[in-house]
């Protein structure tokens, strides 16, 4: 019985260990110096994009819901940050833009509110199951919103960035 269980836990730690590590040995996670997890989900139109097509560019990985007061009241913020971003060249990417992760259950609410809220950019993502979406999950996302700034290596430089504080580390990302 002793031998099964220490296989079994062999077993699983040398999955995370695979896990924890990507090709090029960087590790990931959701710490700051982390390369991002993977994200692959749903548009509103029904095609699966990957967090992985924006490589090369700054990232805001966005945690949000249609039905989420403080998030809606932070939507200006980040619609603010993308204009001014967008275009602009940083120390590692070129470009900024938005992969909005959603936790809405209802399709209608969802899409109404980034039409209302004018989030303009083309990475709007959610599988419907709340506060199970398995990326929220993954990111160990408790509460909304919350973000995650990613380089264009895919590295998190920032967390929970609201107010000026995105802004100020687009800023200092700057080339």
């Amino acid at each position: 019985m002793d031998k099964k269980i220490l296989h079994s836990f062999g077993a699983v730690m040398l999955f995370c260990a695979l896990f924890a590590f990507n090709a090029s040995g960087q590790k990931q996670g959701v710490n700051i110096g982390n390369k991002a997890p993977e994200i692959k989900m749903e548009t509103p139109e029904g095609k699966t994009i990957s967090l992985s097509e924006l490589s090369g560019k700054m990232v805001l990985i966005d945690f949000w819901a249609s039905w989420c007061k403080p998030c809606r009241y932070e939507n200006p913020t980040v619609v603010s940050a993308f204009n001014k971003y967008k275009e602009q060249t940083f120390k590692n990417g070129e470009g900024f833009t938005v992969f909005s992760v959603s936790l809405d259950k209802d399709p209608e609410a969802w899409k109404e509110a980034i039409k209302t809220d004018n989030l303009v950019w083309s990475y709007h993502v959610c599988d419907f199951n709340g506060w199970q979406t398995r990326t929220a999950v993954m990111y160990g996302v408790r509460g909304i919103p919350s973000n995650f700034l990613i380089d264009g290596n895919g590295v998190i430089v920032g967390k929970n960035l609201r107010g000026p504080a995105l802004e100020a580390l687009l800023k200092q990302q700057l080339k």
